[in-house]
């Protein structure tokens, strides 16, 4: 599907709330309902909008420990089996692959330590996972929505 500057404007709308009622956006982008909730249909229908979520504040939910894993794998040939093994575990929260050392880097959230050496434990059985090295993050200064779609002008701009 091709994306035009009014889908554009319509992807913006949502990326800033999700929750944008079509009216509102049928204003902001000066289109009428029906086209502007017939354009996201479309582009759910596509693909280009895979669904939509919440923002949770973890420390309220008792969600303390945030930490990034490398995984060191002893071949490539496990690939596939770590990536299957994180998309199965509920502390997963993102499974990257990677260049550099490890293969693949592992966002994780646990309640606290003990649980995250639990988990540690755990993804260091995992098939072909020689060893992990972790970074426990402290804070998080930047937690923004996704990226907002910049017009072309606007990206050489910013550079």
């Amino acid at each position: 599907m091709a994306i035009d500057k009014i889908d554009k404007l319509i992807l913006n709308q949502l990326i800033n709330n999700a929750r944008e009622s079509a009216s509102n956006i049928a204003d902001t982008v000066g289109m009428s309902v029906p086209a502007v909730t017939e354009r996201i249909k479309k582009m759910q229908d596509s693909g280009v909008i895979k669904g939509y979520s919440v923002s949770i504040d973890n420390h309220m939910i008792g969600v303390d420990v945030s930490a990034f894993i490398t995984i060191i794998s002893e071949s490539s040939k496990f690939f596939e089996d770590v990536v299957n093994e994180a998309n199965k575990n509920p502390y997963v929260t993102k499974c990257y692959t990677t260049t550099g050392t490890g293969s693949h880097i592992l966002h994780v959230k646990t309640e606290n330590s003990t649980s995250l050496e639990k988990l540690l434990r755990v993804i260091q059985s995992w098939p072909g996972v020689k060893r992990t090295e972790t970074q426990l993050i402290l804070n998080s200064y930047k937690s923004t929505t996704p990226l907002t779609i910049l017009h072309k002008e606007k990206v050489n701009e910013s550079l």
